[in-house]
């Protein structure tokens, strides 16, 4: 079906000029963040000369393809080759007012949202209409614009996601308005989203608590403000997002995103505190269910993340990332008990090669250590059991612009 999609598209999509967009909002998130020492300036695969049809179209496949070896408490498990990314994506500009974006993910199994209605290997299907010169309204499904480095960056240059991140509803069906102000250094956006892809039955099953009774409106608010100082030296992306979870429960979800870059070097520091009055990512449930069957109530989830990219040759970029969660049961019903329950931390030594220099086409060799350290209470009351968690992996990240 998916390849049918596609050659209904390559027939069918307008000519129309897709433009400069100087905005990040919905036509950019998750595509050009990263360590963009290098920028892509190489001519697609098919020329435009030949395919005036598509001239004005971007077809792109976001690709990260590895061999990897996974460790589980210091021993091997299996070494194989993976397609760890593989998202194909079209964008473009249907009228001199209206742009689309579309991006599905081949890896992930696809599963029929029971809320939204939508594939769930579908991350993006909207369109983008100008209101004014520097203000747009996005509907469709769309990515939640989150504050925080982290997520904005591309999936194919994310190794491992900090557990927050990596734990929530990223893509959800609803709508955006942004406002870029006149000094063209801050922008603004308002989303109004469903909270879930699923029904809150489907989401909770037999963990939900019998107290709590689904909402007649799962919906979730998200506010977001960009700003750019220094001749761009400094840039932010800061957001807090409200989650109507169910009646009389919510979410209340920060993340601060800062950033410094200069010509060679690049520093991301995230903040995350997501204050959840029913237990959305699931963490801290996984870790109580030994005694207690319902999904917990008042759940909070601390996180910071770190990377640093050096350019130290043209051709070879150095890359550290850190990462931290702490995960808080706050309505621990054990007069004896502790609130945190756990803390895992992550380091990713990352080394990347680029070969070439009008194509942002990459070698790397990473590795991912992970170690989720539970507190005395936790091992005691619930049998948690410190780990770590190990993935050496060698491979090639490009964004392969077909046309």
């Amino acid at each position: 079906m998916k390849k049918y999609c596609i050659y209904i598209l390559l027939v069918f999509l307008p000519t129309l000029a897709l433009g400069q967009v100087e905005q990040m909002w919905q036509m950019e998130k998750q595509s050009n963040e990263g360590e963009q020492f290098i920028i892509d300036s190489i001519q697609s695969f098919f020329p435009v000369s030949k395919l005036s049809l598509l001239k004005d179209v971007n077809f792109i496949f976001n690709s990260r393809f590895a061999f990897g070896s996974t460790f589980l408490d210091d021993n091997h498990t299996v070494s194989k080759f993976n397609v760890d990314q593989f998202r194909f994506e079209i964008k473009g500009r249907i009228h001199n007012k209206v742009r689309f974006r579309f991006r599905d993910r081949y890896t992930r199994s696809p599963e029929i949202g029971n809320l939204d209605n939508v594939d769930r290997s579908i991350d993006l299907a909207f369109i983008t209409i100008d209101l004014t010169k520097r203000t747009n309204l996005a509907i469709g499904k769309l990515v939640a614009d989150f504050g925080g480095w982290e997520f904005d960056m591309n999936p194919i240059n994310i190794l491992a996601y900090n557990d927050i991140v990596g734990n929530s509803d990223n893509f959800l069906v609803g709508a955006e308005i942004s406002h870029s102000f006149k000094d063209q250094l801050n922008s603004v956006s308002f989303q109004i989203l469903n909270s879930r892809t699923n029904t809150y039955e489907e989401q909770y099953g037999l963990t939900a608590p019998p107290s709590i009774e689904a909402s007649e409106y799962p919906l979730a608010f998200v506010s977001n403000w960009r700003g750019s100082f220094f001749n761009k030296k400094i840039e932010t992306t800061y957001s807090y997002s409200y989650f109507h979870e169910a009646k009389g429960v919510s979410m209340n979800y920060f993340a601060f995103g800062n950033k410094f870059k200069t010509k060679k070097f690049i520093l991301y520091y995230d903040f995350q505190y997501s204050q959840e009055g029913l237990d959305r990512r699931k963490i801290v449930s996984n870790i109580i269910n030994s005694k207690y069957q319902y999904a917990a109530e008042n759940a909070v989830y601390l996180g910071h993340w770190i990377r640093a990219g050096y350019l130290i040759k043209p051709k070879v970029n150095l890359l550290l990332t850190l990462m931290t969660t702490s995960f808080y049961w706050k309505d621990n019903p054990d007069p004896n008990g502790e609130s945190r329950l756990a803390t895992s931390f992550g380091i990713i030594p990352t080394v990347e090669y680029l070969p070439f220099k009008r194509f942002n086409m990459k070698f790397y060799i990473g590795f991912i250590a992970r170690n989720y350290n539970y507190t005395r209470y936790a091992e005691t009351a619930f049998g948690s059991k410190d780990y770590t968690t190990g993935l050496l992996s060698f491979g090639v990240i490009a964004p392969i612009l077909l046309l």
